[in-house]
């Protein structure tokens, strides 16, 4: 004991600690604090600007929200995302040394939790709940919308009515043929019909479009068509509304521009796009220009660029006016009343509306003489459109719009480029090169900025669409846009004809490149569906890319080349399954698609040629060498990586004994069937019957490594996902 007292080190009342425990917590504590260290030094020495990442943050929140399936895993989320924030706040308060990553953590974390919430608390208060069943009823309803489609030869019309079960309020969405259609049949006016309806429809497959969402977040009940005639119980209002006013400027472009380019014209004009023919449609498409029939960015861009441009030459010739006021922000004023003026004219849909509070936003930042075109500036407005529409993330048009601006900033910032653009003296012809040259690397980089969002969404790929939208995007921009304007305001006077000439010219030569560019061999590739996380890696990438400051952008190339390594090896699935049973597609032995049956419908063929990667006509069953058909059922075998693979699929619902059965189940590998199927069926792995189906959902099988994904898998507990109405997509 003296000796002990001796030692140096000892203290007769200090707390005994266990030696294991205190060695095995010094280490953890010591690497937290290292890595607490590195983040600290990290986030200053790279210039971290918040204010694009608290966008990023509240659309990862927002994503969270529809990736997580269950109510019990959102609240664990959104409790994990709270005690990180309130740990983090008492653990670093009071420590300076870690003072950037406080307040990282803390918005970051604030601004996903905020995203989360937003979301949840839009689907609880615009979620409407589907039929239960299809129906066969008469309805007295108000018209809340009416969607002329003349080139469907019909009218779609929303309508408020009243459920007689229930006597709650519902909206639904008819078709009308237009033989049966006029024009009382407007906003306001209520009507009598006799309507086949049924409940929103989930995806189809694993990856397909999935209508029962969209159709939740709209507030959509149920859909179908009108049986027999529609009685006009009331007139609606004399007054004309907006709705009105875009049909009447439709009608009257097309009046003044013939042919496709005048329905092109309308629909730049007023956004109307129902009487754009199918082949110009998908010519456009497939030539990657589909994005100029929407009206967006660009168009409302173009709108109040050109007012701005404009009103501030105008101003700028009375002294009187450009000496005593501020001529820049009269010019925004201007500007931003023209775009909302437009936007409103054009039916004030999501993506104008959004576009026009970019624009808006463009606009503030001119009249305070800030940067107008920076990424805090599309950080707020992509916060704006998301606390107004959160569900936009997850669709195509936001990812598309926000990435595309994202990429031509962040490749504008660029020093480089700067320098490459900079002012010189050089003969005008090499100037015009130099922005040729420019225009054209800025449609490369958005090319490659949008292929995965496309090819996730539409699982097709315009090869040649970058060069397409160097002619086309100037050419709707600077002539057909302007020309437009110009020739609807001569109107007025009656001197609008030589400027409608040249929109017609225009719009003629950008129907010739759409055409030509979709016809060139090869312009169009499908695409297997790639895999969500392939897709999430690529834009983490990206986004570092885009985001940070200085070297720390070049770590974003390991994510976005592991991303790209995993497209180049996605695999198509072997057998597909519609969520019916009835519709069955097998990826053969060559590049041809195999199916159960043939089918008109085009939306069925274009789910399984796209989602297969698959071209050309779809081969039925019984037409392939390797496949035995009865009038019952089809038995077809395929190989993969060297196994052999036996699938019976039903093709009738006659009674087969159920020895029969039971002996052609044992020996196949998968038995489909849109028929309940006795359990005595038991194939030697799965069996998709109309049980299974009910609770799956589609199916998408991979038989290289035996996986199955189910429609199910992506659903949960979301309101647009019931299991009362899962038994009703038969």
């Amino acid at each position: 004991m003296g000796a002990l007292q001796q030692h140096g080190d000892f203290e007769e009342n200090a707390p005994w600690q266990h030696p294991r425990r205190t060695s095995r917590h010094w280490p953890i504590k010591a690497a937290l604090s290292s890595t607490g260290d590195r983040l600290e030094e990290f986030l200053e020495r790279s210039a971290f600007d918040r204010g694009p990442w608290l966008a990023v943050a509240m659309a990862c929140g927002i994503a969270s929200w529809f990736l997580l399936n269950t109510k019990a895993q959102w609240i664990g989320f959104a409790t994990a995302l709270g005690l990180l924030i309130f740990l983090s706040i008492s653990v670093w308060r009071d420590r300076v040394e870690r003072a950037a990553l406080l307040l990282a953590v803390v918005s970051l974390g604030g601004m996903t939790l905020a995203g989360f919430g937003a979301v949840w608390a839009r689907s609880a208060m615009v979620g409407q709940p589907a039929i239960e069943r299809p129906m066969i009823e008469w309805f007295d309803g108000r018209v809340i919308e009416r969607i002329e489609q003349p080139a469907e030869d019909r009218t779609r019309l929303v309508l408020a009515v009243t459920d007689r079960d229930t006597g709650l309020p519902r909206k639904i969405r008819v078709n009308l043929p237009q033989a049966k259609d006029s024009d009382e049949f407007r906003e306001g006016a209520i009507v009598r019909l006799r309507a086949r309806l049924m409940p929103p429809a989930g995806p189809m497959l694993p990856g397909s479009y999935d209508f029962a969402r969209s159709a939740w977040f709209d507030g959509l009940a149920a859909s179908g068509s009108v049986i027999g005639d529609v009685e006009l119980v009331r007139r609606p209002p004399a007054t004309s509304d907006i709705s009105e006013m875009q049909r009447r400027l439709s009608a009257h472009v097309r009046t003044q521009v013939s042919g496709s380019a005048g329905h092109i014209a309308a629909a730049f004009a007023s956004g109307d796009r129902g009487s754009i023919g199918k082949p110009d449609e998908i010519a456009m498409r497939d030539a990657g220009l589909t994005h100029l029939l929407s009206i967006s960015g660009l168009h409302v861009s173009a709108v109040i660029g050109a007012a701005y441009f404009i009103a501030l030459k105008l101003m700028a010739l009375f002294p009187p006016i450009a000496l005593r006021f501020r001529v820049p922000l009269m010019a925004a004023a201007l500007a931003a009343l023209a775009g909302i003026a437009y936007t409103v004219l054009t039916g004030a849909q999501v993506p104008t509306v959004r576009s026009c509070i970019a624009a808006l936003l463009v606009l503030v930042a001119l009249a305070l003489g800030r940067e107008p075109l920076s990424l805090r500036m599309i950080a707020v407005a992509a916060i704006a459109v998301m606390i107004a529409w959160p569900e936009a993330v997850i669709g195509p048009s936001f990812q598309m719009s926000f990435a595309a601006v994202i990429a031509i900033v962040s490749l504008h910032s660029l020093e480089p480029v700067r320098r490459f653009l900079a002012p010189r003296e050089e003969r005008w012809l090499v100037w015009f090169a130099r922005r040729v040259m420019m225009l054209f690397t800025t449609g490369l980089v958005i090319e490659i900025a949008l292929t995965p969002i496309v090819l996730y969404h539409f699982h097709r790929s315009g090869i040649y669409g970058a060069f397409a939208n160097v002619v086309a995007i100037p050419l709707v921009t600077f002539v057909s846009m302007p020309a437009i304007a110009a020739a609807l305001l001569l109107d007025l006077v009656g001197l609008g004809r030589p400027l409608w000439w040249l929109v017609g010219m225009s719009l003629d030569l950008l129907l010739w490149i759409a055409h030509h560019t979709a016809n060139i061999p090869g312009a169009v590739r499908l695409i297997p569906q790639l895999a969500l996380p392939a897709v999430l890696i690529f834009a983490f990438g990206a986004l570092w890319m885009a985001l940070w400051n200085g070297r720390a952008r070049l770590l974003g190339i390991v994510p976005v080349s592991a991303a790209i390594v995993m497209f180049v090896f996605t695999t198509s699935p072997d057998v597909m399954i519609s969520r019916d049973g009835r519709h069955v597609g097998i990826a053969g032995e060559g590049e041809r698609l195999l199916v159960l049956r043939a089918t008109q419908s085009g939306y069925t063929r274009d789910n399984f040629l796209e989602l297969s990667g698959l071209e050309g006509e779809p081969l039925p069953f019984e037409q392939w060498d390797r496949a035995r058909c009865s009038a019952d059922f089809c038995l077809t075998t395929l190989e993969r990586e060297g196994e052999i693979w036996q699938i019976l699929v039903a093709r009738s619902r006659n009674l087969v004994s159920e020895r029969e059965l039971s002996a052609a189940c044992a020996n196949v590998d998968i038995v489909i069937a849109d028929r309940r199927l006795r359990r005595s069926c038991r194939p030697r792995w799965l069996k998709a019957d109309r049980r299974m189906l009910e609770q799956a959902g589609g199916l998408s099988i991979n038989l290289s490594n035996q996986t199955v994904e189910r429609v199910a898998d992506s659903q949960g507990d979301h309101g647009w996902w019931r299991e009362d109405k899962r038994a009703f997509q038969r």
